[in-house]
């Protein structure tokens, strides 16, 4: 509950946020591809300038999620391969209870303590 209102109060201004900067940004603007000819570019796109911002802004969302997945690949490879080696453990020990001898149990207050000698003096 708390978390839909805070997600209330922050998507809510952003959008009414959104809405005023695309009423104020509607002229057109033309966007070029071609570096020689600024008169007649050989490839260019008239849109308006809000939609202009908001695909760059889309774009700079998706590449950095892209970058950042494939920075994170090296960790995703360790998290498989260690889960591999813990199920693969897990069997080996499931077996060994199986058809070993049985396990003794020791509780911690059972284990020695350990002791510091007092200082010599």
């Amino acid at each position: 509950m708390i978390q839909k209102l805070i997600s209330a109060l922050i998507l809510i201004p952003l959008a009414i946020l959104f809405v005023v900067f695309a009423v104020a940004n509607r002229q057109t603007v033309v966007v070029s591809f071609d570096p020689f000819d600024q008169l007649q570019p050989m490839l260019s796109v008239a849109m308006p300038l809000f939609a202009l911002i908001l695909l760059l802004a889309v774009g700079g969302v998706v590449v950095g999620g892209v970058a950042a997945w494939l920075g994170q690949g090296k960790w995703r490879w360790r998290a498989r391969h260690f889960e591999a080696e813990a199920r693969t453990l897990r069997g080996e020990l499931e077996a060994l209870r199986r058809h070993g001898p049985p396990i003794e149990r020791r509780s911690i207050i059972d284990a020695p303590r350990l002791t510091i000698p007092p200082p010599a003096a």
